[in-house]
């Protein structure tokens, strides 16, 4: 049993409460991103159904709600415009074996024991792309907002289009959409407790568009299936497979990051902890399931979880039936939703949209750090009007450069050459200090504190080459715990240099820290005399000065 989530008896009333709650949210938001998706809402209730059911069994995060989330729905819209563009007949099938490719990569990242790195990445890339995501679902709203469908094109296309769109608006749909907004913005706080907004409005608006609004050319969902989904034999093309990999890796990745980051939500909410591992894995599964039924890619939720969790789950029974409750609606009382307007949906998707930007960040980014805001605002530009995937590694690039360029500066003043002790803040005894001065400049101390990453490479070349005519030359290891490949090397140079030159090299450090075993396995303490490696600074200052 062990394979399975945390699921016991002990809060039956917790976990069945909030599962309800959070199938009563999944419903108009599996609904809405489903019709956005393209894919029809019936591929939105399927996710919703799926992926909550399988990544509750088999996940590692007891309280976590899974569905079809903003992000992953705006990576999935892109991804069947891209491919009924290039095989109209195929394309949609194809898109479905991308949502399965994608939760196979997810299983493989867990089972590769890769869940504690996949949220490794600086936060001015997380908070640019999360909001360009946003800014992207907003913009696929314009059309629905304004009672049309949304243009081809994608985000150009419709940016393009936008003087049109408003030239014919469908005064109808956009009062629904406005009044769905309005409801989601303004609805007090007390009323949320006991209905959610979302539903809220999708009652509301839909009964208006039955009772006060004659109009019949207002676009509703239409008839959905009922009943258990279509299997959906996965569907491959030769000349899309390098796209399908790339697409299916993307989502995987955006899955991955937007479930994790959703689990550790629910742990702060929770005080427990969950296993990213096994996560990833559960989450893998409810992405293939639902891509081979027709479903929707989905992730952790944060706005299904935290109200799962504030109305009294604790185990993974709450996900349990939550699926079972949308199942239920899925196969007895999917008529009920074919009267809802696709503008009341698009309304839903907006607000989602507006949430999913950063605006807490965004506010104080430049304050912050000029740097980090350019990083923020060219990822939320490049994943808006280029590429989600060109948008993370350029922004990973340039995040790491610019940490390791800072880092580089800051452990470049723990590489300290002294000749003067009178010129140094290097903290040494007198006898130290006594031996330096006796030397009149001859003899090279270079202290190193710290890790020493690649980046102090040039600090350690650049200080050695500041005093040649030195006859010694003390290299100092004691404070440096972990010494990097190319710092290793620079030291090798500079002792090689020496060498070469006929003078002295003495190393300072104890034999079983990991700077000597790695100038071991270069070779180069073999090419000094044993005597001259010592544990203590002031032994080996006085074998250079004699």
């Amino acid at each position: 049993m062990w394979i399975f989530n945390e699921i016991n008896l002990k809060n039956v009333h917790g976990d069945v409460f909030g599962g309800v709650t959070a199938a009563v949210i999944a419903l108009p938001m599996a609904l809405a991103f489903g019709v956005a998706s393209g894919a029809g809402a019936e591929a939105g209730l399927y996710g919703a159904v799926l992926v909550g059911l399988f990544a509750a069994l088999f996940g590692g995060s007891p309280t976590l709600i899974s569905e079809p989330t903003g992000p992953m729905t705006v990576v999935f819209t892109a991804v069947i415009a891209e491919l009924i563009a290039t095989n109209p007949e195929n394309g949609m099938a194809m898109a479905f074996t991308v949502v399965i490719m994608a939760g196979l990569f997810q299983i493989s990242f867990g089972v590769m024991r890769l869940g504690k790195y996949v949220t490794l990445m600086p936060y001015t890339v997380v908070s640019g792309f999360m909001s360009g995501i946003g800014i992207i679902l907003v913009i696929l709203q314009i059309g629905p907002l304004l009672g049309q469908a949304a243009p081809a094109g994608g985000v150009i296309g419709i940016l393009e289009k936008i003087p049109v769109l408003f030239s014919n608006i469908q005064g109808e749909e956009t009062l629904l959409a406005l009044i769905t907004v309005m409801i989601l913005v303004f609805m007090p706080g007390r009323l949320k407790r006991f209905l959610p907004p979302q539903l809220a409005a999708l009652i509301v608006c839909t009964l208006i568009s039955l009772t006060l609004i004659s109009s019949d050319d207002i676009r509703r969902i239409g008839e959905i299936p009922t009943g258990l989904p279509d299997f959906q034999m996965p569907m491959f093309s030769a000349d899309q497979m390098k796209v399908m990999l790339i697409d299916a890796l993307v989502l995987g990745m955006l899955g991955c990051i937007d479930a994790l980051l959703t689990s550790v939500v629910a742990d702060s909410l929770t005080r427990n902890q969950h296993d990213s591992d096994k996560e990833l894995v559960g989450q893998g599964i409810g992405n293939v399931m639902s891509g081979l039924f027709g479903g929707l890619p989905g992730a952790g939720a944060t706005m299904g979880t935290v109200v799962s969790i504030q109305a009294g789950a604790q185990t993974a029974l709450s996900g349990l039936v939550r699926a079972a409750i949308l199942l239920v609606v899925l196969l007895w009382a999917a008529d009920l939703t074919s009267v809802i307007p696709l503008a009341v949906l698009a309304g839903i998707a907006l607000k989602v949209g507006v949430d999913i930007i950063d605006w807490g960040f965004l506010k104080r980014a430049h304050s912050i750090s000029g740097k980090g805001a350019l990083i923020t605002y060219g990822v939320i530009a490049l994943t808006v009007f280029v590429d989600l995937i060109v948008a993370v590694g350029i922004g990973l690039f340039l995040a790491n450069v610019m940490t390791i360029t800072r880092l580089s500066e800051l452990q470049s003043d723990d590489v300290k050459a002294v000749t003067d002790p009178k010129k140094t803040d290097l903290e040494m005894s007198a006898l130290e200090k006594e031996l330096l001065l006796s030397a009149e400049g001859k003899v090279l101390l270079l202290h190193l504190k710290g890790t020493m990453i690649f980046g102090t490479s040039r600090a350690i070349s650049r200080k050695n080459s500041q005093f040649e005519d030195c006859m010694a030359l003390v290299i100092d290891l004691k404070d440096v715990p972990h010494l990097g490949v190319s710092s290793a090397l620079a030291l090798e140079e500079a002792m090689l240099d020496m060498v070469n030159a006929g003078r002295s090299v003495y190393v300072v450090g104890a034999n079983d820290q990991q700077p000597m075993k790695r100038l071991a396995t270069l070779g180069v303490l073999q090419k000094i005399p044993a005597d001259n490696i010592t544990d203590k600074r002031s032994k080996a200052l006085k074998l250079a000065v004699s």
